[in-house]
């Protein structure tokens, strides 16, 4: 199935969620009928998002505030003092029911995935509405009838794997029991948050007591070491000289063995939203009440505001085709819920889009309630965490995509304490960590990552003419297409689509024109 778009062009002049701009943001948008996951990726690669089945870019150089598209490097992550102290709040909750006050200067966000925000999202709905009065052609919905009902044979095979997958993840990510089949590539903890130059910060205490140790054993390996430790220092406090200096794993972390009367019960369900997933359906109700009161507390809006429709369309619905590939993930490709279950009830769910390199972060909604566990940084880690798991059978899976990093919004600049991470250069489209584009960022909102001034963007479109379009059941190139529709103003729309989507996907794709 290829992927059909219907591209809609530059949005300029609207508000800003970020900075309060009443005019200031510019974004070039299409809607997707339906999208493979390999095509999202590529989009994503050249600084695409999606919101529904709206997918847009903004203007980096004419918007208001620009929004860069960051990564990071799940392999290398080591969790930092601040996130550590997250993990360890959660653990003391679920093992003793401890309550918190939040401490608003470690965690200064809500929620960790908070790209569709205001401005965009009201944009979008009215878009949303426009394309829901304007149907498509008989001709595009006799060419998807045929995939649709090819989709509903399969559900139930779907929902069968999804089902053996769901009680893999639980078992893994959701009985707070390790997980000892990651297999966790790490370097060595960054320094206080950012500087990876730095050394591992290590405590005080912990040195002396090692350097008692190795005392102790260079005096008489045998006995007094068996002293040492029958005075109540155990063994696993001290490992192995090579692996002295090594922290603590992410999942190690995640999954410290809980007691057995522990107070609380946590597990993550991953589920599937589109097609959605009987697992979904049964959950709906439950997924949406969590996200209406989110909406409600943390966003102030008003009760008639977050409809089930508006749920619908902004976390539900997705263009992505649910792929299954004998060397994928055993949940597949596409768009999933991951929901966090508490002593039975839905506290939170983590939006996510699984594609070949990555796990895309989409938006993260929970009760406020429970406000206190720091939700959004630790269902950042807890995805991680999957990232890394999801690597072990689908090795080209090895980075988790966190959205727009927005450097001049205190708010959004959050994003950049999960290293190793890269921003994505806006003008030549490649990867530049992240600690290179701090310093020009300070300077400029707008900056070009890449310094090499003569690298040009490689995946740009170099013949519109071979742009696939989509008219009148017949697939054809833009070159052929305009032979028999001369309007130049159509022409410069194609040119402009064709540059932002880059050459690979503008002959992948099929570009709808009624």
């Amino acid at each position: 199935m290829a992927s059909v778009v219907e591209y809609e062009g530059l949005k300029a002049g609207y508000r800003c969620g970020y900075c309060g701009s009443g005019e200031g943001k510019a974004s070039c948008g299409m809607w997707a009928h339906s999208m493979t996951v390999q095509d999202y990726q590529d989009l994503i690669d050249r600084g695409w998002r999606r919101s529904g089945r709206y997918v847009y870019k903004p203007v980096m150089n004419q918007t208001c505030c620009p929004q860069y598209t960051i990564r990071c490097r799940p392999l290398q992550f080591q969790p930092s003092k601040s996130h550590k102290k997250v993990l360890k709040k959660m653990l003391k909750f679920l093992a003793k029911g401890e309550l918190f006050r939040r401490n608003y200067e470690d965690e200064p966000m809500d929620s960790t995935m908070e790209d569709a925000v205001a401005g965009d999202f009201a944009l979008i709905n009215k878009l949303d509405i426009k394309c829901d009065l304007k149907t498509l052609s008989s001709d595009l919905k006799e060419s998807l009838e045929c995939d649709k009902k090819k989709k509903e044979k399969n559900s139930k095979k779907e929902d069968s794997k999804e089902l053996t997958y769901s009680q893999a993840i639980e078992e893994k990510l959701g009985s707070g029991e390790p997980s000892h089949s990651i297999k966790a590539h790490l370097l060595p903890k960054p320094g206080k948050g950012a500087d990876l130059s730095k050394p591992p910060c290590r405590k005080a205490k912990e040195i002396r007591k090692e350097r008692k140790m190795l005392k102790l054993m260079q005096q008489n390996p045998a006995g007094e070491f068996e002293s040492f430790q029958a005075q109540g220092q155990a063994l696993t406090s001290f490992p192995p000289k090579a692996k002295s200096n090594q922290p603590k794993s992410l999942e190690e972390l995640i999954f410290e063995s809980l007691p057995e009367n522990a107070s609380h019960k946590l597990e993550v369900r991953v589920v599937r939203s589109s097609p959605p997933s009987s697992q979904f359906k049964a959950t709906f109700q439950e997924s949406y009440q969590v996200y209406k009161r989110y909406q409600m507390v943390i966003h102030k809006d008003p009760p008639d505001k977050p409809t089930v429709s508006q749920f619908t369309r902004f976390l539900c619905s997705s263009p992505l085709e649910a792929e299954n590939p004998p060397n994928g993930p055993e949940c597949g490709y596409g768009s999933f819920h991951q929901q966090y279950w508490l002593d039975g009830k839905i506290i939170a769910v983590g939006v996510i889009d699984i594609l070949p390199y990555c796990v895309s972060s989409v938006y993260l909604y929970y009760d406020p309630d429970y406000s206190f566990l720091s939700l959004g940084v630790y269902s950042a880690l807890r995805e991680i965490a999957f990232t890394r798991q999801l690597h072990e059978k689908t090795s080209q899976l090895s980075y988790y995509y966190m959205g727009f990093y927005i450097h001049s919004c205190p708010k959004m600049k959050y994003k950049g304490q999960y290293r190793p991470s890269d921003l994505l250069c806006p003008e030549t489209y490649v990867w530049v960590p992240i600690e290179q584009c701090l310093p020009p960022l300070e300077n400029s909102k707008y900056c070009r990552f890449n310094q090499d001034p003569e690298a040009v963007d490689q995946g740009r479109s170099k013949e519109p003419d071979r742009v696939r379009v989509f008219h009148k059941k017949a697939i054809m190139p833009y070159g052929v297409y305009k032979k028999h529709r001369k309007d130049p103003s159509e022409e410069a729309t194609v040119v402009q689509y064709a540059s932002l989507v880059g050459q690979v996907c503008s002959e992948r794709m099929l570009l709808f024109r009624a």
